[in-house]
C-alpha cells in the first residue's frame, strides 16, 4: 500500500493514483463529510496504510465496525469493481495487527488513567466546573502534592476534599478559594461522573504509552482501537476528555524527532467535535498549542467529524491533508458552511469544487494533500481506495478470540489498589480516633484518684474539674497527633 514513501489514497478521475507524502504525514489531517458518506472506510483505509508503513495508530471505534480491521476482508460487488479499476493498488486482503480497548474493560483492555496523571485542568474540564469550582480543584491538587497525598482514583480525591473541610489551615494561603460551597459542588460532580460509569477510567495500571508504540511482531505498525460506541453516547465528556489526556500525555513525554521519513503515531480522533464543545478557553488555548507543536514529537492528528466548521480555525489552519466527502446544503447555513469548506482547498481549474461536493458519491471525496515543500496542493476529485480488511465489525466470538491472543492479556485487566489519598487519610483519621479514648481513660483515672484523696464536695469539684481538663488533653493529643501526621514530608 506504499508506493514511493506515500500514503495511497485512491485514484483521481484521471485513474492515477493519489496519496500523501509519508514524511508530511505529521501535519495533521481531516476526515468529513455527511453521515453515510464512506468517512469510516476512509478512516480504515489510513490506519492500514500508516501499519504498512510501520506507524502505529490509535482511532476511536465510535460506530463499533472499524474492528474489521482485525481480519481479512473479502471484497465484492461494487468494492471489487473499484478494486480492479486500481491494478496500482497491489491490493491483498489481510488482517492487521490490532488491539482492543475498552473503558469499561467488557470488549477490550481496561484503559486507566489517574487523577495525577490527568491534572486539574482537564478534570476541571470534565466535570464542566465554574472558575470558583476551578479554583478550589486546583487548590486540593496543591494540598495533595504537598503533603505526598497520591491520587489515583475518585475515591482518594473524594477522601481529599473530605479532609480539607474538616481541615482548611492545610490550605494555607490557598484556604479562600476553598470554600464549604466549592467543596460540596465539586462532591456532586464526582457523584454524577460515578453514575455516568466514568470511575473505570481512573485507577492503576494507567496506560503506558510504549505498549501503543511498540510494532507488531510482523514489524507493521500496531493499531490500537478505543470502543467508544457507549461511551460517546452516555458519557461524551469522558471520550474527549480521554482523548485530550492522551494528547497531552503524548506531546509532555516523547522526545523531539525532528523532520524524520514518517510518524511515529497516527491518533485518529472520531465525533472531533467533542473535543471542543463548551470547552474552556483555557483548554481550548492548550490544545491549540499542543496540536501545533506535537508533530515535531512524530504524532500526526487526523480529525473525524461531519464538517469541517465543527473544528476551532485556529486548529483548521494547522491541518495539511484534507479529506472532504459529500455535504448537503438545506438551508442559507448550511449552503454558506459548503462555501467555506470549498474555499479551503487549492482551486483546480478542472472543475468547481463548490458544485462537486453537493454530488459526491458514496466513497468519493475531495482531496487536498501537500506538495513536496509543504505546500498545499491543487484540489482532487479521488475514489477513495477500498481496504484490504474486512468493512464491518467482528463478531463477539472474534473480539473475544483477538484478546486472548493479545500480547497485553493480562497485564491491565487486574485492577491494583495500592496506599494512596485514600488510604492514607483513612488510617491517620482512625489514629485519631484510637487517641481520644486513651486521653480521656487518663482522665478518669486521675479524677478518681482526686475523689479518693479528697472526699466529699471538694473532691466532686475536683473530679468534674480532673475530668474536663483531661478530655481538653485528649482532644489537644488528636489534634497534635493529627497535625504531626500532615505536616510530614511528602514520600
Amino acid at each position: 500500500m506504499r508506493a514511493n514513501d506515500q500514503l495511497l489514497l485512491g485514484a483521481m478521475s484521471d485513474g492515477q493514483p493519489l496519496g500523501q507524502l509519508l514524511r508530511l504525514a505529521n501535519r495533521h489531517g481531516l476526515v468529513a463529510g455527511a453521515t453515510g458518506t464512506g468517512k469510516t472506510v476512509t478512516l480504515q483505509r489510513l490506519a492500514e496504510a500508516f501499519s504498512d508503513a510501520g506507524v502505529a495508530v490509535f482511532a476511536a471505534d465510535i460506530k463499533g465496525d472499524l474492528c474489521g480491521l482485525a481480519a481479512a476482508g473479502n471484497p465484492q460487488g461494487k468494492i471489487a469493481e473499484r478494486i480492479a479499476g486500481m491494478p496500482w493498488l497491489g491490493h491483498q486482503p489481510k488482517a492487521y495487527p490490532v488491539t482492543l480497548w475498552d473503558v469499561a474493560g467488557q470488549s477490550g483492555h481496561p484503559l486507566r488513567t489517574t487523577l495525577s496523571e490527568m491534572g486539574p485542568l482537564l478534570l476541571g474540564a470534565l466535570l464542566e466546573l465554574t472558575d470558583s469550582q476551578q479554583a478550589a480543584l486546583y487548590a486540593a491538587f496543591k494540598v495533595a502534592d504537598r503533603e505526598g497525598l497520591l491520587l489515583l482514583d475518585l475515591k482518594d480525591l473524594k477522601a481529599l476534599l473530605n479532609h480539607l473541610k474538616e481541615h482548611p489551615e492545610l490550605l494555607g494561603e490557598d484556604s479562600a478559594l476553598f470554600t464549604s460551597t466549592s467543596s460540596q459542588a465539586l462532591l456532586r460532580r464526582l457523584a454524577t461522573l460515578e453514575q455516568q460509569g466514568a470511575e473505570a477510567l481512573f485507577g492503576e495500571p494507567a496506560l503506558q504509552l510504549e505498549d501503543i508504540l511498540r510494532p507488531g511482531a510482523d514489524g507493521r505498525g500496531a493499531i490500537h482501537l478505543l470502543d467508544a460506541s457507549r461511551l460517546v453516547h452516555e458519557a461524551p465528556k469522558v471520550y474527549a476528555t480521554f482523548l485530550l489526556w492522551l494528547l497531552a500525555e503524548l506531546f509532555e513525554q516523547l522526545p523531539e524527532r525532528g523532520d524524520a521519513d514518517k510518524p511515529l503515531l497516527a491518533l485518529f480522533f472520531d465525533e472531533a467535535h467533542l473535543l471542543f464543545a463548551d470547552t474552556p478557553k483555557a483548554l481550548q488555548e492548550r490544545l491549540e498549542q499542543v496540536v501545533r507543536l506535537i508533530r515535531s514529537k512524530g504524532v500526526g492528528v487526523f480529525f473525524v467529524t461531519q464538517s469541517p466548521a465543527d473544528l476551532p480555525d485556529a486548529v483548521l489552519a494547522q491541518l495539511g491533508l484534507r479529506i472532504q466527502h459529500g455535504l448537503r446544503a438545506f438551508t442559507a447555513k448550511e449552503q454558506k458552511a459548503l462555501r467555506a469548506v470549498a474555499d479551503g482547498f487549492r482551486p483546480n481549474p478542472a472543475f468547481d469544487s463548490l458544485t462537486v461536493l453537493t454530488e459526491l458519491g458514496i466513497g468519493e471525496a475531495l482531496v487536498g494533500t501537500l506538495e513536496e515543500k509543504g505546500t498545499p496542493a491543487m484540489v482532487q476529485r479521488v475514489a477513495i481506495a477500498p481496504p484490504q480488511s474486512r468493512i464491518g465489525p467482528l463478531s463477539e466470538a472474534e473480539r473475544q478470540a483477538l484478546l486472548r491472543q493479545s500480547a497485553l492479556q493480562g497485564r491491565y485487566e487486574k485492577a491494583i489498589d495500592r496506599e494512596s489519598a485514600y488510604e492514607l487519610l483513612t488510617a491517620r483519621a482512625q489514629q485519631g480516633e484510637e487517641q481520644q479514648p486513651q486521653a480521656a481513660g487518663a482522665g478518669s483515672d486521675l479524677g478518681a484518684m482526686a475523689g479518693e484523696l479528697l472526699g466529699g464536695f471538694a473532691g466532686q469539684v475536683m473530679k468534674t474539674a480532673m475530668r474536663q481538663a483531661a478530655n481538653q488533653l485528649g482532644r489537644q493529643l488528636v489534634r497534635g497527633v493529627l497535625g504531626s501526621l500532615l505536616g510530614g514530608k511528602r514520600r
